[in-house]
């Protein structure tokens, strides 16, 4: 693949620096950099900024509301955006339950659901995960029993990603406990304003409140809200796990924090040097600076192959392990070269300065918090241990 731009994509990334010049405020821009933690309104207010300009949804169609960019215009609007220090794509409807719609949902499911993902009428979020039903999914607990125009969901989901704001979940349910365990789930949209759900908090090691416990009882869910067929819903998952991982990859994110940490080891004095000259450090930024020239080639592949109709396999799962490892290696040396000031979890340096500056320096705020909370990017998704056996599988067929 060719990676040199050509005049007609340089002039696209000029557009894009001009848009987010224009519209991403530096205040916001700042705080994402800083590694501050976003409102709720923050996200949604970004989110309709790119829907105004028709970005939000760029690897969807143009009949549903997408740009129709190539592979590359996405791969650099996502590193501009990057780079420029805007908030993320909260994944969850755009980017992984908008696709399995575009492709599996029946026409009324596309032309109500879809328009309310663009519009921010919803904030969806993940069921997947269960106590005991990680990387397993295929061992999903949580019932869904068919009664009369309803489903009757019972059971549990963890590890929600920001369900505390949603108001909508797609789940993996199981319509059959005498299937052969793929064979009997479903892939059901559920709203979470229906009596019986419950959310709990879970409180991470950095404090936050991100992720949380979803509990089902006896919730009745229309069967209209039945994603394609009763008991096909594993393929339905994969299908979504392929844009999942890609996300999870954050290539952009990884070429941000790489300039970052640039930055620190410039500044940062090592034996009355500068630590990029240290040699062993500097012997790890090189490395991992290579590593991640080469996942942007396996980045602009996978991001091809869907474009083209395609799912990738064992590109997207090879594309979740190195691009996990690179962006937890910058972190880690990040935090490395901010020493001991990186090591307190000082309750202004988690959510926000105040009128005083942190501790240390400026690139020692949330050093620690950003490394400890990015140590799940290899287990959430499918862990990586998972994604060499399906790599193993795809191409060696063992």
């Amino acid at each position: 693949m060719d990676l040199q731009f050509t005049a007609q994509e340089l002039a696209f990334r000029d557009e894009v620096r001009a848009f987010l010049k224009a519209r991403l405020s530096p205040e916001l821009a700042h705080k994402v950099k800083s590694g501050e933690i976003l409102t709720r309104q923050e996200m949604t207010d970004w989110h309709a900024t790119l829907n105004e300009r028709g970005w939000l949804a760029n690897h969807w169609p143009r009949e549903w509301g997408g740009p129709g960019w190539s592979a590359v215009e996405k791969f650099i609007f996502e590193h501009e955006c990057a780079l420029a220090g805007s908030p993320r794509i909260v994944p969850f409807g755009v980017n992984m339950l908008g696709p399995v719609l575009i492709k599996y949902g029946n026409e009324a499911q596309k032309k109500y659901w879809l328009p309310r993902i663009l519009n921010g009428d919803d904030w969806w979020c993940q069921g997947y995960s269960e106590p005991g039903s990680g990387s397993d999914l295929a061992s999903v607990k949580t019932t869904a029993v068919r009664d009369g125009d309803h489903y009757i969901v019972n059971g549990q989901k963890t590890w929600t990603t920001l369900g505390q704001y949603a108001d909508m979940i797609f789940c993996l349910v199981r319509t059959n406990k005498e299937a052969k365990a793929q064979a009997g789930i479903s892939f059901l949209l559920v709203d979470m304003r229906t009596p019986g759900v419950e959310v709990r908090p879970i409180i991470t090691l950095d404090g936050e409140h991100e992720v949380n416990e979803v509990f089902f009882t006896d919730v009745k869910v229309p069967a209209e809200n039945l994603v394609g067929e009763e008991n096909k819903g594993w393929t339905y998952a994969k299908y979504l796990l392929t844009y999942e991982r890609t996300n999870i990859a954050g290539v952009g994110f990884s070429v941000a924090s790489l300039e970052k940490l640039k930055a620190v080891a410039g500044r940062v004095s090592c034996n009355g040097k500068p630590l990029s000259q240290d040699p062993l450090f500097a012997a790890r930024m090189a490395k991992v600076e290579i590593d991640l020239e080469n996942m942007k080639t396996t980045n602009l592949r996978v991001i091809a192959a869907v474009a083209g109709g395609g799912v990738p396999g064992a590109e997207s799962s090879m594309l979740k392990i190195k691009g996990t490892e690179i962006r937890q290696e910058i972190l880690s040396l990040i935090r490395r070269a901010m020493g001991p000031y990186a090591a307190p979890f000082v309750e202004e340096a988690m959510h926000g300065r105040s009128a005083e500056p942190p501790i240390g320096p400026e690139e020692a705020f949330s050093a620690a918090a950003a490394y400890f909370n990015h140590r799940k990017l290899s287990i959430f998704g499918g862990s990586n241990e998972i994604q060499k056996n399906i790599i193993s599988k795809m191409i060696l067929g063992l």
